[in-house]
């Protein structure tokens, strides 16, 4: 085997042992497992229904754009999608990267009648007037897929961390109204009743029970840049936007943190989809939307079940609109966000742009 490769492989086992060895059960002072921890830590290991396989493709992200004019397809002075617009994009991008003829059946490739179902959407930069937050005329068809599957009302949950952040997506704000039946939480940190895992550095932590009830996950984020770890994406909403105490978990940039607390099978084992809202975009000054004049309307949706993938496509894109706004690269302002490589070299999904399919299109 030629070195590099060697090299490669042997880190790969070296980190994946840190993150399995760690986080696959609870560890006893003296670090040994303690058996009757590990026994309840696999007993949150997902498991699909029986005979169903969730469709997963790594290294492909389907995107989909709003054809003309950003004016064309926003509303309310260009801050949220038309509905039917973002409708439009979510099904095309479904169909594309699934090849199924409609929404319902393209939905029913991740997501079976008997699973439990948890949609984590990121409205932390929505609240307080602010606007970068995952849209609900988005949202909303997402839903309406899930339970066009023939998953019930009740097995739905649509979720953020706090209340803020929640009402930031402008779900079951005023008009803005999930289907009936369908649950709304937000674990606000405190509502995480599994055991403790030491996933790195012996850091005990523990993922929401919205998250770990679930079967099921369907993530919901955008394309931010970020102040501490440089991008926010798909991986980092599911890992901070889910754990206990992700203030624990940012030194260095939240690099290898982030991969390996996405890589705990806990997460593996339920993540089936990752939708990402485009439809505005922050390229500086992230995550929150403090400076409105470091976001700016995109009009697209990608679909992709490889985050790696999905995040590299997203940190690419914020490199692309940094330079063309005469600003320096993540990398070059200190801000690389190692941990996408770092998730790629766990096995999470690619990472080099020449074996990712960024398909597109436009409607």
């Amino acid at each position: 085997m030629p070195h590099d490769r060697l090299a490669r492989v042997t880190r790969r086992k070296m980190v994946q042992g840190m993150a399995l060895g760690l986080g696959a059960g609870a560890l006893t002072e003296a670090g040994t497992v303690a058996a009757a921890s590990e026994s309840k830590i696999d007993a949150l290991i997902a498991r699909p229904p029986a005979s169903f396989t969730p469709l997963t493709i790594p290294g492909k992200v389907t995107k989909v754009s709003a054809k003309g004019d950003v004016s064309a397809f926003m509303q309310k002075n260009q801050l949220w999608p038309l509905p039917d617009v973002a409708r439009r994009l979510l099904e095309k991008a479904m169909m594309d990267f699934t090849g199924a003829p409609n929404l319902k059946e393209a939905m029913a490739r991740f997501i079976h009648p008997e699973d439990v179902v948890a949609i984590k959407v990121n409205g932390i930069a929505g609240q307080s007037g602010h606007t970068m937050a995952v849209n609900f005329e988005l949202i909303l068809p997402v839903v309406e897929a899930v339970l066009a599957v023939g998953v019930p009302p009740e097995r739905i949950t649509v979720y953020e961390q706090f209340p803020s952040f929640l009402a930031g997506t402008r779900v079951n704000v005023r008009n803005w109204k999930l289907p009936e039946g369908v649950k709304t939480g937000t674990h606000n940190n405190n509502n995480h009743p599994m055991p403790d895992v030491r996933v790195y550095q012996g850091i005990k932590t523990r993922y929401c029970r919205f998250f770990t009830e679930a079967t099921a996950v369907i993530d919901m984020t955008q394309i931010k840049d970020h102040s501490i770890c440089g991008y926010t994406g798909t991986l980092k909403n599911i890992t901070h936007g889910n754990i206990n105490n992700p203030h624990e978990h940012h030194a260095n940039q939240a690099s290898p943190q982030i991969a390996m607390l996405y890589n705990h099978p806990i997460v593996t084992s339920r993540v089936r989809l990752h939708i990402t809202d485009a439809f505005k975009i922050t390229y500086d000054q992230g995550p929150l939307d403090k400076n409105p004049r470091t976001r700016i309307p995109y009009g697209a949706v990608y679909v992709a079940t490889d985050p790696v993938a999905m995040d590299t496509i997203g940190w690419k894109l914020i490199d692309e609109v940094r330079r063309e706004r005469g600003l320096k690269s993540l990398k070059d302002v200190g801000r690389e966000p190692r941990y996408i490589r770092t998730a790629a070299d766990l096995g999470l999904g690619i990472h080099d742009l020449n074996a990712i399919r960024l398909t597109t299109a436009e409607v």
